[in-house]
C-alpha cells in the first residue's frame, strides 16, 4: 500500500462521506472513489459498505483504519526525527519532552536535574500540552519522550518505565462543605451538587455530553473549581500547584495513577537512552 492510498482512506473512514472526505483532501470526488476501490480489489476485501444513505466500515475496514493511523503516524514521526537529526549541529539533537500542563509537577524538574547532571546530557525541551496530548505528539514524532499517566494514556507500541504510583484526591472549593471530609468516596465526588466534574477532550478534539464545563488543561480546571463551577479526582502530588481557594481530601476508591516514560521502541538515542536512565534512578 501507497501512503497516499492510506491517507485516502483513513479520511474516508473518518467522515463516512465521500464528499466532505474529498474537500478534506483537496480533490475531486471521483479520484477518490476510484483510489479506494482500487484499494479494496488489492487487499481483497470490502472496507466501506455503501449504500444510498450512509458509509459505514467494515471488519476489515475498522481494522485498516486503526492500522492505517498507526503507519501514517509513524511515517510522519519519521520525518520529522530525522529532519531535526540532520539539522543538528554537533549530530546528536537535543530531546523533545511532551507532558502534561500542570501534571508531574514534583517529579519533572527532579528528572531533568537529574539528567542534566549526566556527562553526556543534551539539551532538552519540554513541550506542555493539553490532556491526553502527549501520547499523540510522542507517537507523530513531535516529542522524543514523554510523561504518561496509566490508567489513562495509552502505552500500545510504546518502551515504558514506571517512575511513580500515585493515590487520587478530589479537588474541591475549600469553602465547600464536603471539603473539610475526612475522606470521600469516588461516587460522593460524582454526586456533589453544583460541582459537576470536568469534561475533558476526545482524541479528535471533540467533547463527552455532560453537564460539566469543558476544560483542556489543569490551569483553567483549577480556576473554575476554585469558582465553585466544578470538582474533579487528580493525583495527589496536585496539591502542590492548589491556592487558598482549593481543598484536596483523599479519595481511597479512586484508581491509582503511575506516572511513566514512555519512548518509541525503535529509538537508538543515546540521549534518550541517558534521559530514562536518570529518571530511573533519580
Amino acid at each position: 500500500m501507497e501512503t497516499r492510498e492510506l491517507r485516502y482512506f483513513v479520511a474516508v473512514a473518518e467522515e463516512l462521506h465521500f464528499g466532505r472526505a474529498a474537500r478534506r483532501l483537496g480533490i475531486a470526488q471521483p479520484p477518490l472513489s476510484r483510489a479506494i476501490a482500487q484499494l479494496e480489489r488489492r487487499l481483497g476485501a470490502t472496507l466501506l459498505a455503501r449504500d444510498s444513505r450512509a458509509v459505514t466500515l467494515t471488519p476489515a475496514g475498522a481494522v485498516l483504519l486503526r492500522e492505517g493511523r498507526a503507519a501514517l503516524d509513524a511515517v510522519a514521526a519519521a520525518d520529522r526525527r530525522t529532519r531535526r537529526a540532520a539539522s543538528a549541529a554537533d549530530g546528536e539533537p537535543g530531546l523533545v519532552l511532551a507532558t502534561k500542563a500542570g501534571a508531574s509537577s514534583e517529579l519533572l524538574p527532579k528528572l531533568l536535574d537529574a539528567y542534566a547532571a549526566e556527562p553526556d546530557a543534551v539539551a532538552v525541551d519540554v513541550l506542555l500540552c493539553g490532556i491526553g496530548e502527549q501520547e499523540r505528539l510522542l507517537r507523530d514524532g513531535r516529542a522524543d519522550v514523554a510523561l504518561l499517566h496509566l490508567p489513562f494514556d495509552s502505552t500500545a507500541g510504546l518502551d515504558t518505565e514506571e517512575l511513580v504510583t500515585e493515590q487520587q484526591v478530589a479537588v474541591l472549593p475549600a469553602a465547600h462543605p464536603a471539603a473539610g471530609a475526612r475522606e470521600l468516596r469516588l461516587a460522593d465526588v460524582e454526586a456533589l451538587p453544583g460541582l459537576p466534574m470536568p469534561r475533558w477532550p476526545r482524541s479528535d478534539g471533540t467533547y463527552p455530553d455532560g453537564p460539566g464545563p469543558e476544560v483542556r488543561d489543569h490551569a483553567q480546571l483549577l480556576q473554575l473549581i476554585a469558582l465553585g463551577r466544578a470538582a474533579t479526582v487528580l493525583p495527589e502530588s496536585c496539591r502542590t500547584l492548589l491556592g487558598p481557594g482549593l481543598a484536596a481530601v483523599p479519595v481511597p476508591d479512586a484508581p491509582a495513577v503511575t506516572t511513566v516514560i514512555a519512548w518509541p521502541p525503535h529509538s537508538r538515542s543515546r540521549a534518550l537512552a541517558g534521559l530514562v536512565r536518570a529518571a530511573t534512578r533519580r
